[in-house]
């Protein structure tokens, strides 16, 4: 069942945040992630919700899911990401 990373990333030093957005792409391939949405334009439809940056990784599940961000592999690009931004991150399960 797939599981989807769903981000609201607000960026605070952009030179530093676009190092780690070249160094996670691997990361996320390595475990069976790609990309739905990566910072594309949004529009609010109802509410206030307003996302700096709103990305949506799908990955084969949410073990898989749990794993990538988990790994060694992504433990320097998520230190660098937390870094340079402040990042609201959920998990969610697909049907």
């Amino acid at each position: 069942m797939p599981a989807y990373i769903v981000v609201n990333v607000d960026v605070k030093k952009p030179k530093k945040y676009e190092e780690y957005k070249h160094l996670v792409n691997p990361t996320i391939e390595a475990y069976g992630g790609r990309y739905l949405v990566r910072g594309g334009v949004t529009e609010v439809l109802e509410g206030n919700w307003m996302p700096k940056r709103f990305v949506i990784v799908e990955f084969p599940s949410a073990a898989q899911a749990k794993a990538w961000w988990e790994s060694a592999e992504y433990a320097g690009p998520k230190a660098l990401r937390q870094a340079t931004s402040d990042t609201e991150m959920i998990l969610a399960t697909g049907l």
